[in-house]
């Protein structure tokens, strides 16, 4: 019998790929997924590398684009690619837990902005909505999973 995978976003591992160097470990999701075979995910250290600039979701003529806060480059395409090499690695994936908020991750939690940086609502970052289509009932970020809260798409 196969081991369940988990994927998880590596900060929530400990590993310090977030755009400043640092980590969000959550030991609590670690224990919870002790008998799971944990890979690691983070689409945007590979794209951009860490420490990195900082990014946001930005809704312009109707369509979300993933843009670096300063120097306004757009790495939708280079993100979603990430995600999809990992959804194709791993199409048997039992869960898949994320970092909220994040503009990747964020599973219902990430700020979707418009172009003036207002923010328009709240949503699934780029990597959290593939993940949410491809495993529907099986997404969650590092609070809803102890909630049992599943995901739901809110992209349009």
């Amino acid at each position: 019998m196969r081991k369940k995978k988990a994927i998880v976003s590596a900060c929530l591992l400990g590993e310090t790929v977030r755009y400043d160097g640092t980590t969000k470990i959550n030991n609590e999701v670690i224990e919870a997924l002790k008998e799971y075979e944990i890979i690691p995910f983070c689409p945007e250290d590979p794209v951009m590398g860490t420490p990195r600039e900082r990014i946001s979701v930005i809704k312009i003529d109707g369509h979300y684009k993933v843009m670096t806060d300063n120097s306004k480059i757009e790495v939708t395409t280079a993100l979603k690619l990430q995600t999809q090499k990992m959804m194709d690695a791993h199409p048997d994936a039992d869960i898949v837990v994320l970092k909220s908020k994040s503009p990747s991750c964020g599973l219902g939690t990430t700020p979707i902005l418009t172009p003036s940086r207002d923010v328009l609502k709240i949503g699934n970052g780029v990597a959290a909505e593939l993940f949410s289509q491809k495993f529907p009932g099986k997404v969650y970020d590092e609070n809803s999973f102890f909630k049992g809260v599943d995901s739901k798409s809110s992209l349009e």
